[in-house]
């Protein structure tokens, strides 16, 4: 293309002339690009506005995930034998004089997923007792060595900073946090996997928000073509802008007709039923928060592709591979951090017995111990966790009423569960 520049040298080494031309009607061309997205930043206070306290997918994840696992009951073993009563139970009932047992492993858990990470500190109470609080995750800096190990945590609150011992079994400060791997000190959220759900989600919701404020209808464009060519003044320019904005926008407007003058026309600009289709993204976006987060759409009423046969079967799944981890992985990290304040060979595990989730579980194993036609009935009970009727194991603790911890590890073994007493 040969373009004649105003500017452009003639051969004589002259410089052209700039040409005025004069045209009709001037032509208008709106170009539309599409900017670049805004992500939510990924501290903690971001994604826990975004997210836990304006999204409501991320809300009812994290809930169900951390009630859910506050509400499993907590075992304490000392080698083979259980005790139920015993301080550190006492201490895991109430951790402190504010907060009850199931409400400090509720927050306990909900850092954990929008954080990555969660702190608690033992306390020495005026008492002579111990007390464990939790510290806000935002809150805390995790502090090194010149090795670059963690040794301790400082805690700003108030324009103050103190310092707490970090990883010292039975004192200072413990901290939780899941796998990342990109960072040696502090875990990964789960919420930050999903931040382009999450943000999509929120931004669906806005956009309908606002699409409601405009009459519930998308915008348009009023042009003025008058016969003659000449523009809009300044002063009829915004009394245009201001009447179509004060009679004509907001729902409580939806449907008033527009009366035009002096060659004005109203060009709607409408959308395809497939882009106004937000609720299928908003589906989608919400089915990968779910999907972050271990949680199983049908337990959050979202529809779509649920690989789930019903509701129970979900649930079962939901606890076995989201919330029992978590709780094991919770109670490993308890007990080396509280067993050696309160004594050698503690050691905190979960109930499972006691889940009402996972019931069907329980009779299934039962069915089919009892279908077994070549076990004896002391094997039979020993499948199942419990001694031989005629047998006390008086080494362990146990009278032939009670039932006693299955072989191997209280997670894995012979036998899956513990096994409540019947009489």
């Amino acid at each position: 293309m040969n373009w004649n520049w105003p500017w452009a040298p003639r051969p004589d080494g002259g410089m052209a002339a700039a040409e005025n031309k004069q045209t009709g009607p001037i032509g208008f061309v709106a170009l539309h690009m599409q900017n670049e997205a805004n992500w939510t930043r990924r501290d903690y206070a971001a994604l826990a506005r975004e997210g836990f306290m304006r999204n409501p997918v991320v809300h009812r994840c994290v809930r169900l995930i951390a009630e859910t696992a506050a509400s499993v009951p907590w075992l304490l073993y000392e080698g083979a034998a259980e005790h139920a009563e015993h301080p550190l139970m006492q201490l895991i009932d109430r951790p402190n004089p504010r907060q009850a047992g199931g409400a400090f492993f509720e927050a306990l858990y909900g850092h954990l997923l929008l954080s990555g990470n969660a702190y608690a500190e033992l306390v020495e109470a005026g008492t002579g007792g111990r007390e464990l609080h939790l510290l806000r995750p935002d809150r805390v800096t995790v502090a090194s060595d010149e090795a670059g190990w963690p040794v301790a945590l400082d805690y700003r609150h108030d324009g103050s900073k103190r310092r707490v011992l970090l990883g010292r079994p039975g004192e200072g400060a413990a901290q939780f946090s899941l796998f990342h791997p990109l960072d040696d000190h502090y875990g990964f959220p789960p919420l930050q996997a999903a931040l382009m759900a999450l943000d999509t989600h929120n931004a669906a919701g806005r956009w309908n928000k606002a699409l409601l404020d405009n009459s519930a209808r998308p915008s348009g464009a009023l042009v003025y073509a008058p016969r003659d060519g000449a523009n809009l003044t300044e002063e009829q320019f915004e009394r245009l802008k201001t009447e179509l904005e004060q009679g004509y926008g907001g729902p409580t407007r939806a449907g008033r007709p527009l009366l035009l003058e002096g060659g004005l026309d109203w060009k709607a600009m409408g959308l395809s039923p497939k882009d106004m289709d937000f609720m299928q993204a908003k589906n989608g976006a919400a089915r990968d928060v779910a999907l972050a987060f271990g949680v199983p759409p049908m337990l959050l009423g979202i529809p779509g592709d649920n690989t789930y046969a019903n509701y129970a079967e979900a649930n079962r799944a939901f606890y076995r591979l989201t919330v029992l981890p978590l709780v094991g992985r919770i109670a490993k990290d308890l007990s080396a951090f509280l067993g050696p304040a309160f004594g050698r060979g503690l050691r905190l595990w979960y109930d499972a017995d006691r889940i009402e989730g996972l019931a069907g579980e329980r009779e299934a194993l039962w069915a089919r111990v009892d279908a077994a036609s070549f076990l004896g009935d002391d094997e039979k009970r020993e499948a199942v966790g419990y001694p031989p009727r005629d047998e006390v194991a008086t080494k362990a603790g146990f009278r032939p009423d009670q039932p006693r911890v299955p072989k191997g590890n209280p997670d894995g073994g012979k036998c899956p569960t513990r096994v409540a007493a019947r009489g």
